[in-house]
């Protein structure tokens, strides 16, 4: 099936949505890769955590409270989630780490959030593949009823 992308740069405790809603919830989609990376590497110590939702997150989130920064896997609305450090300090590295629930298949729109959650409150890269799945009538009925079901 085809791969569709997406790509952003977002602020500190920001929300992205990705439109992908269709008409008739006929397509299906299964994200394959998630990578994110500094928008300023090497310029100050920070943690970005990035993460992609099935439904809308809370907004006007004030700075620094990192309220986008917590990562539950038990929440079954996330879809991924990435962090990734970056130091000023030749003598520390920095690393990345991502995770896909790969098996999750959508037919509506997502949400991507970011925290910096050392307060430095700066911008993050994204970089999403997702790939197309064709929905037949019953399960274009599970995914939708699944997306209903989380939004209330």
């Amino acid at each position: 099936m085809p791969i569709k992308t997406f790509r952003g740069q977002m602020a500190d405790n920001a929300q992205d949505t990705i439109v992908l809603h269709t008409n008739d919830g006929s397509t299906g989609y299964r994200i394959v890769k998630f990578q994110v990376i500094t928008a300023a590497p090497g310029t100050a110590n920070l943690e970005h955590v990035v993460k992609i939702y099935k439904v809308q997150q809370a907004a006007n989130i004030p700075l620094g409270t990192n309220l986008y920064g917590k990562i539950d896997f038990a929440d079954n609305t996330l879809l991924a989630c990435a962090v990734t450090q970056d130091y000023t300090s030749a003598y520390q590295l920095g690393w990345n780490q991502h995770i896909i629930f790969d098996q999750e298949i959508f037919n509506q729109d997502i949400y991507v959030t970011h925290t910096d959650v050392v307060g430095n409150a700066l911008p993050v890269n994204y970089y999403i593949e997702l790939e197309q799945v064709k929905l037949d009538l019953n399960q274009n009925t599970v995914a939708t009823l699944k997306d209903i079901r989380n939004l209330s």
